[in-house]
């Protein structure tokens, strides 16, 4: 079985260079399922280093790509209006889990927030297991470091006063360590501990790699579901990348494509919200010059059936689009790298500066700083935000601040005919993206309903 970090970057080199990173282990036990923690999408173009982030004029001129800073962001999706009303994520704790992390993850904070003009916080990170010394030679480690910061700096961006919590777990392929059962294991450590009110998960495995799947044995994912059952009950908000392989996604050796519809755990499970992805257009200030389309560029927003779950009980109102099945993404957020957003990194000395990343990793982070923002404003953990979610989408959408992502632009990828963006809810982008002034108090309030 084959886990990916869901996301990839884009930027400054004058070449374009394939990024092939394989992982060499001992084999894991045969009870317990063998991940590879590798980049989910190769061939995308290397940064390194740029010195200051450019406009999008500049990046257009330079690369043919758009790359937005925070402050667009924050125009785009209407935030401004609420830090006004002093909603910051101020109290609330969005807790990060990556293999490795990043050791330089509260230094690059400090500088991208400097940088924008945002106050930086306090990143607190938790090692669990024998997380080993970080090695920037290590192709593994610095793919999970990008990780990291990307993941970091797109939660404090939107939610600049929530605390962030980074899981730094030990996934160590030469040891023979495998990764879902740990980062299960940390996420349910911390949510017995009452350490955070949103988790945010950038990485996934098609479902089709698990032990059994063939066989239409599911217990394998099944038995890793414990982490998302004790945040349901404890009213931990759980968010989950929809993959960056559009209606497809990777077998077991991490590099080649089912040619056929698959899906992702843990962005499929029900206890989860997929968080799929969009294109922004947008000007230097924010304004979008024509409506968000499906992210389909270096990579392609995950989406489709579920071949594990069937359909939930909130997602009968979409039965004509989900079918039998559970059905992703349920929302979406900004993951193009024609639009990617400006990082700052030194965890590599070869490589300190800028780049522009994309992926729907970028996407999950920055829709847990909107579920942030609805905990400040609810004044308790909006909790398992799926029932809401579609309620809110199915009763004044708009008004509720979802806002229909349905220009006909489509996920397909390697091959693999994808779903089209089309009005309401579809295999593309779920229910839409959001406005957040918009959404964030509407989901507070549906969550004192819940």
């Amino acid at each position: 079985m084959h886990i990916a970090r869901i996301g990839l970057g884009a930027a400054a080199a004058t070449s374009v260079a394939a990024l092939a990173v394989t992982a060499l282990g001992t084999a894991a036990p045969a009870a317990v399922p063998h991940t590879l923690a590798v980049p989910a999408v190769a061939g995308h173009t290397l940064v390194h280093g740029v010195s200051s982030p450019l406009t999008s004029e500049q990046c257009q001129t330079k690369w043919h790509i758009n790359c937005y800073t925070p402050l667009q962001y924050r125009k785009a999706y209407d935030l401004n209006a609420l830090y006004r009303k002093g909603i910051t994520g101020k109290g609330r704790t969005i807790v990060i889990v990556d293999s490795y992390g990043s050791p330089t993850v509260q230094h690059d904070l400090d500088v991208y927030s400097h940088q924008f003009g945002l106050p930086s916080t306090k990143v607190k990170v938790v090692k669990w297991g024998h997380v080993p010394a970080f090695d920037p030679k290590n192709s593994d480690m610095t793919g999970w470091a990008g990780e990291t910061t990307l993941d970091v700096e797109m939660a404090h961006a939107v939610a600049p006063d929530a605390k962030i919590v980074v899981v730094e777990t030990a996934v160590s392929e030469t040891e023979g360590t495998t990764g879902l059962p740990e980062m299960m294991d940390a996420e349910k450590y911390l949510i017995d501990h009452n350490v955070g009110d949103v988790i945010s998960q950038s990485f996934g495995a098609t479902e089709n790699t698990f032990p059994g799947f063939s066989r239409g044995d599911f217990s394998s994912i099944k038995k890793l579901r414990y982490a998302f059952q004790d945040a349901d009950r404890k009213k931990v908000t759980v968010l989950a990348a929809s993959g960056d392989g559009g209606a497809t996604d990777l077998k077991a050796d991490g590099k080649t494509y089912y040619k056929k519809r698959v899906n992702s755990w843990p962005s499929s499970d029900p206890l989860v919200t997929s968080i799929g992805g969009t294109q922004l257009h947008l000007n230097d200030k924010g304004d979008r010059v024509k409506p968000d389309s499906v992210y389909n560029d270096y990579g392609s927003g995950g989406g489709g059936q579920s071949h594990v779950f069937t359909r939930p009980s909130f997602q009968n109102g979409v039965k004509s689009k989900v079918g039998t099945r559970r059905g992703t993404p349920d929302v979406s957020m900004a993951a193009a790298v024609n639009g990617g957003a400006w990082v700052y990194s030194s965890y590599d000395p070869t490589a300190v500066g800028w780049d522009v990343s994309g992926g729907t990793s970028e996407a999950t982070p920055l829709f847990s700083g909107i579920v942030a923002l609805a905990d400040q404003a609810a004044g308790h953990r909006v909790g398992n935000i799926q029932k809401a979610l579609y309620d809110l989408y199915a009763h004044n959408a708009r008004a509720n601040g979802i806002v229909d992502v349905n220009d006909g632009t489509n996920n397909s990828y390697q091959g693999v005919t994808g779903y089209k963006a089309v009005n309401g809810y579809d295999l593309a982008t779920g229910v839409g993206t959001v406005d957040a002034l918009k959404f964030v108090p509407a989901l507070a309030k549906a969550s004192h309903r819940g």
